[in-house]
């Protein structure tokens, strides 16, 4: 009987490609058979201090071997990973750790103040343990922690651009499917069983996958996982860094490049002209979780013809939705993804039915689902729709189906400014500000305006040494867009502050509006 189960589908891989190089990162590197034995060691110091399934596990670290083992050490003892992002300060630790019912943390020991001080304040917290390489080499590397099973948990906690993180339950044969591999994503065939993966690795020979995200974010995290379960090479940077990048894909050969939209991509082509890097051994680029504009496919496209580019799109709530192969980019397109839908994914229009070409209205999955919101019965009772019948994840993305099948993304609901009654969608404007050619970061948002309710206002980060002009930069924007589209406010900033995993920081956005004055201000 097939239990797809994160451990089970990695030691798959273990067993069959024990010398190939599992993990790489700085100048570092583990094969398989070493990842698993550190995996287990510290499996087996968890559960010495009498860890094991259902227990809260929290992981506060950045990327590292380390990292990856003890993810993976989660797993095998059936508990549960907990992400946590190490930018937080100690009373947003302090949420998170209560929120998330942890009663244990695995930490990089330069966190180990913060931990200290917040870990008082939550009693439930009773093991801890700082991520040392070796730390635990003298615990037994075997592998004996019993049956384990599909319907473990995977809980990942996302959001917090607008708010507090919210955590996401699936059971991990569903979120295997969704987003760990466990369908062809460009086909859309589910895979015929949990060691399909190891098979396909090993008439691949293995590939080399750089994921650039940080590995508590979602992005990175199943990136990586699907990775080692089909026997492919992982590498990380501990930090994000274009350059270095460039240094990886050399030195490592690395044959895909795993990212999350323009605040990665576009200041990685920039180093990738710059500098002198022999990406020869590169032949794809994928993207998700963050606007890709147009204008840096573009220039993907002009500097490595031969790749494939690939645009994804989906959520921490429904897994993977769709994919799109970059092929041509207008030079005025300002669309977000247009992608080719996964075989579940579908678009509900304003009256709970399915939209028809044309029509604006929420992105919605069903199949493989989550389980919902960890403890909010009101935010998962919300989360799920039925459509003739079927159930649905819909977690607030607006998108448009096209006449040819295809599918565009438009924006979070959450986002959207309502101006004067018109809907404007964030990503599609900084799309066409980002065109602009003195313009390399933008974010939009809507700020209070007494006539209009909201009015489309933009913070820029211009390159370096650049000065835009707002009227031209006005112009631009009406070229392209409709009137009440383009900015009524403007800010230009020395930089646009963005996660860790290079989403928008909203609270920054509004919190910067609301303090300072506008350089540019207009009525229409």
């Amino acid at each position: 009987m097939m239990a797809a189960n994160i451990a089970d589908l990695f030691e798959h891989a273990v067993d069959a490609f024990p010398d190939r190089v599992a993990v790489a990162c700085g100048e570092r590197t583990s094969t398989y058979a070493e990842l698993e034995s550190s995996a287990n060691r510290l499996a087996h110091v968890l559960r010495d201090h009498g860890l094991g399934p259902g227990d809260h596990i929290g992981l506060l670290a950045g990327n590292s071997i380390e990292a990856v083992a003890a993810l993976l050490a989660v797993y095998k003892l059936r508990a549960v990973a907990v992400n946590i992002n190490y930018r937080y300060v100690e009373n947003e630790l302090q949420y998170l750790f209560t929120d998330a019912e942890l009663t244990a943390l695995l930490h990089d020991p330069e966190f180990a103040g913060r931990v200290a001080n917040v870990r008082p304040a939550v009693p439930a917290l009773r093991v801890v343990v700082p991520l040392v390489a070796g730390e635990w080499a003298d615990a037994d590397p075997g592998r004996d922690f019993g049956t384990r099973s599909g319907d473990d948990v995977y809980l990942l906690y996302t959001g917090g651009t607008t708010g507090y993180p919210k955590g996401v339950i699936w059971r991990q044969e569903d979120v295997w499917r969704a987003l760990g591999g466990g369908i062809d994503f460009m086909s859309g065939i589910p895979l015929a069983d949990e060691w399909a993966q190891t098979a396909l690795g090993a008439e691949s020979g293995g590939m080399v996958r750089l994921c650039l995200a940080p590995l508590i974010h979602g992005n990175a995290q199943w990136a990586a996982l699907a990775a080692l379960f089909a026997g492919d090479t992982v590498v990380m940077l501990p930090r994000f860094d274009p350059g270095a990048t460039w240094q990886a894909v050399e030195r490592h050969r690395v044959n895909a490049v795993v990212l999350i939209g323009d605040a990665m991509a576009r200041p990685l082509i920039d180093a990738y002209r710059k500098g002198s890097y022999d990406a020869s051994s590169l032949a794809a680029v994928t993207s998700s979780a963050a606007l890709f504009s147009p204008v840096v496919k573009r220039e993907y496209m002009e500097t490595f013809p031969t790749i494939m580019i690939t645009d994804a799109i989906g959520s921490s709530e429904t897994g993977f939705a769709g994919i799109g192969v970059v092929a041509d980019v207008a030079g005025g397109a300002v669309d977000g993804p247009r992608v080719m839908p996964g075989r579940d994914t579908i678009v509900i229009d304003e009256y709970g039915h399915r939209a028809p070409p044309g029509v604006i209205g929420r992105l919605a999955r069903g199949g493989h689902l989550p389980l919902g919101y960890f403890k909010d019965e009101a935010k998962t009772k919300a989360l799920f729709t039925q459509v003739d019948g079927v159930r649905y994840a819909v977690p607030g993305d607006f998108a448009r189906l096209e006449d040819d099948g295809t599918i565009t993304l438009l924006g979070r609901g959450n986002t959207c400014v309502n101006t004067g009654g018109e809907k404007v969608f964030p990503e599609e404007v900084e799309g066409a500000l980002k065109a602009h050619p003195g313009v390399f970061d933008v974010l939009v948002i809507g700020a209070a305006d007494d006539l209009l309710g909201q009015r489309v206002a933009a913070l820029i980060q211009t390159r370096s040494g650049v000065r835009v002009d707002p009227a031209d930069l006005d112009a631009h924007v009406r070229a392209r867009l409709a009137g009440y589209k383009a900015p009524r406010s403007v800010w230009f900033v020395d930089r646009i502050e963005r996660t860790i995993s290079g989403k928008a920081d909203y609270r920054w956005a509004h919190e910067y509006a609301r303090t300072h004055t506008p350089e540019d201000r207009h009525a229409d």
